[in-house]
């Protein structure tokens, strides 16, 4: 398959009050940057509608077939190839994919409608009242692929069956009219080319003087696949995570999770961040003895998973969702599009050893029978699509929780002394009790032979406010909780990783949304680094207590 990139500058017209059905005749009198979100642009800044996309095309060659790309948008979208819709698509952030069906030699224009409006339709997957902001236009790139034959070799994923042998597994995905039955070339690394037998799309093989993946060495293979004259080339690592009892094990060693929640919002680039700000995020999370990013709360970029890749950092990638109750989980609508949206994740993902965690909807109802069964249906979907990773969620209501039974590890959210009122006194004097009474009620319901996170903790402050009393909102008041969540969380041997809310201040609601008033400035001021990426006091805090927990295990 040929790969034509889309990214760059568009032609854009932006309305307001028309929905995706906007009209793509007329002119188009502004630009827009693709990746780029328009609500972030001077012009548009904070509006919601409809931004219409226009960019043309040339093909050397005329294609069987063609697949649009589309590595996240929101809130949903519409696209046409030639004034011929090929699709649309509800799944905010999520990668989506759409066939042209063929295309001739020549020139092509592709059109986009992209909504960032709130929709009261069923099965919304985006709420006002979720706490970080819904930008409008694309998050990460666009492409082509075309094929010319009956087919077209669109990937192949590489499954680790054994990390010490190098042993791995290929299931090769076509477009188009794929074999099932096959011969192909093979190549890792380089290395001259071997053919193989496939049956069912599928083989086992073992990489030559294969490397292992983790943290610390974060080695990389490549494949090179060729089937008919198409080719296809993957990146991949080896790599093995598990859990053994309440352990979490990669490559068959203990593994300690110690990181933050991390959003995908600058002040700058709102929703669409450029690959420096994404390395300056990563950079800034090793120089704090961090190994973990959980991205929340919805599907990562691939720029974004490519520098995890080779910078060694772990990650938990979940699909969308914020706080949904049992009545929203009851719609059959609601519930396709998380599984889509959860599939085509795990799809575009599938060969970064990075990723370790496939998660989905953030603090759902987890308490109630629709929560139970909605991630028990959650966790056979991602169990089903790849084996070889753990599946989990992140629980806000550890003491009443029932939904874990089906999770391979147990991760809940607690803000003792910040947003829950169950203790009087010092913000910080309950944290140890807190801790106590989530510890027994988890393990009185689940059993003590499952692993156990805290996936988030922490608390706001705004950057550049100080106070000799620590007062909250400053940056000494932060710094303070901080050091007393990682201390009480370090000193319980039965917690095995912390990821601490939050790495950057983000973007939230704006003049509307659940309490306002807890938004000063429209941000949730959490991070340790401000929305410009500028070191509040905390960050010191974090990596000592990080770098003496790291020294700690290696011992």
């Amino acid at each position: 398959m040929r790969d034509l990139d889309l990214n760059g500058l568009w032609q854009f017209r932006f309305c307001e009050n028309v929905g995706l059905d906007a009209a793509e005749a007329g002119d188009y009198p502004d630009w827009m940057c693709v990746p780029g979100v328009f609500d972030a642009q001077p012009d548009r800044y904070c509006r919601r509608g409809t931004g219409l996309y226009r960019r043309e095309f040339v093909l050397d060659e005329t294609a069987a077939g063609a697949r649009l790309r589309v590595d996240g948008m929101g809130l949903r979208a519409r696209f046409a190839v030639d004034g011929r819709e090929i699709g649309r698509s509800a799944l905010a952030y999520a990668p989506l994919e759409f066939e042209t069906g063929p295309l001739a030699a020549g020139r092509h224009v592709l059109t986009a409608a992209v909504d960032n409006t709130f929709g009261a339709g069923e099965g919304e997957l985006f709420l006002p009242y979720y706490d970080f902001y819904a930008f409008g236009g694309f998050y990460g790139g666009v492409s082509l692929k075309t094929w010319t034959g009956a087919f077209g070799l669109d990937r192949v994923f590489v499954r680790t069956l054994d990390f010490r042998t190098g042993r791995v597994r290929l299931d090769f995905a076509f477009a188009g009219d794929g074999p099932a039955d096959f011969s192909a070339k093979i190549a890792f690394d380089g290395g001259a080319p071997c053919e193989v037998a496939v049956r069912g799309g599928k083989v086992e093989l073992d990489v030559p003087d294969h490397q292992v993946w983790s943290p610390e060495t974060p080695h990389l293979h490549t494949l090179t696949a060729e089937v008919g004259g198409e080719v296809c080339r993957e990146t991949f690592g080896i790599r093995e995570i598990r859990t053994s009892g309440n352990r979490l094990l990669l490559n068959g060693r203990d593994l300690y999770l110690r990181g933050f929640n991390r959003h995908e919002s600058s002040g700058m680039s709102g929703g669409a961040s450029a690959a420096s700000l994404m390395l300056t995020d990563l950079q800034n999370l090793k120089r704090l003895h961090g190994n973990f990013i959980r991205g929340c709360h919805y599907s990562q970029r691939e720029t974004f998973l490519d520098l995890c890749d080779r910078m060694g950092v772990l990650v938990w990638d979940e699909t969308l969702g914020w706080g949904n109750t049992a009545e929203q989980m009851k719609s059959p609508v609601f519930a396709a599009r998380q599984r889509e949206a959860l599939e085509r994740t795990i799809r575009a993902g599938a060969n970064h050893p990075s990723i370790i965690i496939w998660g989905f909807m953030n603090e759902l109802a987890s308490d109630t029978e629709e929560g139970e069964a909605f991630v028990e249906m959650l966790c056979n979907t991602a169990r089903a699509a790849d084996d070889t990773r753990l599946v989990t969620f992140a629980c806000c209501r550890p003491l009443t929780d029932r939904a874990n039974r089906c999770t391979d590890f147990i991760a809940y959210n607690t803000y003792p002394g910040w947003i829950s009122d169950d203790y009087a006194g010092s913000p910080t004097s309950g944290m140890a009790e807190n801790q106590r009474k989530i510890l027994h009620a988890l393990r009185e319901r689940f059993g003590a032979d499952k692993p156990v996170i805290v996936s988030e903790m922490g608390t706001c402050a705004i950057y550049g406010q100080h106070d000799a009393a620590n007062a909250q909102w400053t940056e000494e008041f932060q710094a303070e909780y901080l050091k007393s969540v990682m201390e009480t969380v370090f000193a319980e041997p039965d917690i095995r990783g912390l990821t601490i809310w939050q790495m950057c201040d983000a973007k939230s609601y704006l003049r509307q949304g659940a309490n306002i008033r807890c938004k000063p400035l429209a941000l949730n001021l959490a991070g340790v680094f401000d929305v410009y990426r500028r070191p509040k006091l905390a960050v010191q805090t974090v990596a000592g207590a990080f770098a003496e927990h790291e020294n700690a295990e290696k011992k």
